[in-house]
């Protein structure tokens, strides 16, 4: 579907300073290029999983009809915030966007690698969503252009020569963390 036209939003913000601490939802958040989200635990280094590092971590999405989904599974409400990722999309195809380049609004970013799900997020919220979030957990990304964005953003792929003088930065496996989340 990424070679397909589409057109995404951003649904939802949230961020957290520490591991464990509960997510707050933003009315606008800076995208730091190489570093994350101002203010959240990954930029700030203090994750559950920042001991692993990767520059895959800097920011998180998961769509909304993947939380959607989930509830209808669980067969109770699920709200995005519980899922500890970044950004909540709607009519993106995440999934597709691995090892792609594309815009949040303003920003730029590089959807590094699927996210897996973790046995840790499901004792923080006490739901059994490591099962059916497998495969469809959201996506890990690098901040390649940093910016404001704000709900409501458009998510969409990148023009052509839209990415020239845009660099990925390589990263090399000494450099690379485990982990699941």
């Amino acid at each position: 579907m990424a070679d397909e036209p589409w057109l995404g939003e951003v649904r939802a913000i949230y961020a957290a300073e520490g591991a464990g601490v509960e997510m707050h939802a933003l009315p606008a958040a800076r995208l730091l290029a190489g570093v994350g989200v101002e203010g959240d635990r990954y930029a700030l280094g203090t994750g559950h999983y920042s001991h692993l590092w990767h520059p895959d971590r800097q920011l998180t999405l998961i769509s909304q009809e993947v939380i959607d989904g989930l509830a209808h599974a669980l067969g109770e409400p699920v709200d995005g915030v519980e899922l500890r990722r970044n950004i909540v999309t709607k009519g993106v195809p995440l999934n597709s966007l691995v090892e792609r380049c594309f815009a949040i609004g303003e920003t730029v970013v590089y959807g590094g690698r699927l996210n897996v799900p973790c046995r840790y997020l499901e004792r923080l919220i006490d739901k059994p969503v490591f099962e059916p979030l497998l495969g469809r957990s959201g996506l890990n990304c690098r901040i390649l252009r940093g910016g404001t964005i704000r709900p409501g953003d458009p998510i969409r792929p990148l023009r052509p020569g839209e990415a020239a003088g845009i660099q990925i930065p390589l990263v090399e496996p000494a450099e690379m963390g485990g982990g699941a989340e």
